[in-house]
């Protein structure tokens, strides 16, 4: 294998994620919906989905020496095996001390998880492949999740048999990193990003990250609580919570076609304003066929921006500084999933709180997006550069 080229087997990372997507959807939904049956208080939600980010965050600040250290695939099983534990430490001690501190650890593992996976996929010289790459990435996780939320209505959320499933498919995950040995990229020629490297690094794309993070961080931790307390659409929660995610599947291919033939920052506002017209739906809907095809829009545009992003903040940098790169981008992402399940109470006044905190969202960045590219036209600078 050339120095600094990525010919690398990625089978290992798809297929791990992929089962760990199904694992981590259907948890995701599982635990606001079983607070109950654990005798946990339904005001923890936001607390449990926002702890789960705040490790997250910290997590994304010191991947890359794990990984430098380790090697992409041993990383990979470390992390997977612990996301494993946290799961099985919840059922052993089921109190709400217990469970936020699990789903800190586990916030920290899934951003090794993040890492390992993105790092790997975007060691590629050419940007277009790049693209491509992170495009299969995000189908595989977001199709994994759609799974993952249609598990609700087939395997139910009451008592421990869920989290067993969810353990059985983080297993599955992690046999791939531990069956496939070969393949993995070169780890120890990994370098850093400096300050003056940060400084250049494009502003849409941090602000893309952040934003993703705002939203996605409500979206999961929130959105199946809005639902199942919905009357007209409670027994469809899983059913609409796949529609979201599946949305965010169908859109990868499109996303990363058009990612390197237009400005960047340009289609980040095409979907936040696709995503304006889905809060619009949502808010409308008369019917679960109305809301479905909203939320699928929703989840279009929501998805959408985490991988234009960080394709439009990886475009300048060598293959060296991947790691450090999307370690960089996950961090931002990860204060948006801090604070968004947060802020997003803060609209709890309202009935439909959380989808017009999602509309404020989208038409803020959608105006952020569309003043950053006509600042890019107006400067010369080729579109691509966001």
């Amino acid at each position: 294998m050339k120095h600094g080229n990525v010919e690398n087997n990625i089978v290992t990372p798809v297929v791990g994620l992929t089962f760990f997507a199904v694992a981590s959807g259907f948890l995701m939904s599982l635990i606001p919906l079983s607070l109950a049956h654990f005798g946990i208080n339904q005001s923890l939600t936001p607390w449990l989905a926002s702890v789960f980010y705040f490790g997250l965050l910290l997590g994304a600040t010191c991947i890359q020496g794990v990984i430098k250290k380790l090697g992409h695939r041993r990383a990979f099983i470390i992390f997977l095996s612990l996301v494993g534990l946290t799961v099985a430490l919840m059922l052993l001690i089921p109190h709400q001390v217990t469970w936020l501190a699990a789903r800190f650890i586990a916030g920290m593992a899934v951003a090794g998880v993040f890492v390992v996976v993105e790092s790997w996929l975007l060691m590629a010289n050419c940007p277009k492949q790049r693209a491509k790459r992170l495009g299969l990435y995000m189908a595989a996780l977001y199709g994994g999740s759609a799974v993952g939320q249609l598990a609700i209505s087939v395997l139910g959320t009451e008592g421990i048999q869920p989290y067993l499933y969810v353990l059985g498919l983080l297993f599955l995950a992690t046999l791939a990193p531990v069956l496939i040995r070969s393949g993995q990229p070169i780890s120890h020629d990994q370098q850093s990003i400096n300050r003056k490297e940060i400084r250049h690094i494009s502003r849409p794309a941090i602000i893309g990250c952040i934003v993703s993070g705002l939203l996605l961080g409500p979206i999961y931790g929130l959105m199946p609580s809005y639902l199942s307390h919905s009357s007209a659409y409670a027994e469809h929660t899983g059913l609409l919570m796949a529609s979201i995610i599946l949305g965010g599947m169908l859109v990868q291919p499109a996303a990363s076609a058009m990612s390197t033939r237009m400005s960047k920052s340009l289609l980040m506002a095409i979907f936040c304003l696709l995503g304006c017209l889905a809060v619009m739906g949502v808010l409308e809907s008369t019917s679960v066929v109305m809301m479905a095809l909203s939320l699928l829009m929703l989840g279009a545009s929501s998805f959408a921006l985490y991988p234009i992003a960080i394709t439009l903040a990886c475009d300048s940098l060598p293959v060296e500084k991947m790691v450090s790169a999307t370690e960089m981008m996950l961090l931002c992402y990860s204060v948006g999933s801090v604070l968004g399940p947060l802020l997003a109470t803060t609209f709890t006044q309202a009935s439909n709180g959380l989808i017009i905190y999602l509309g404020v969202c989208l038409i803020t960045t959608c105006i952020y997006m569309l003043l950053k590219s006509a600042e890019t036209i107006s400067s010369g600078q080729k579109p691509i550069a966001g």
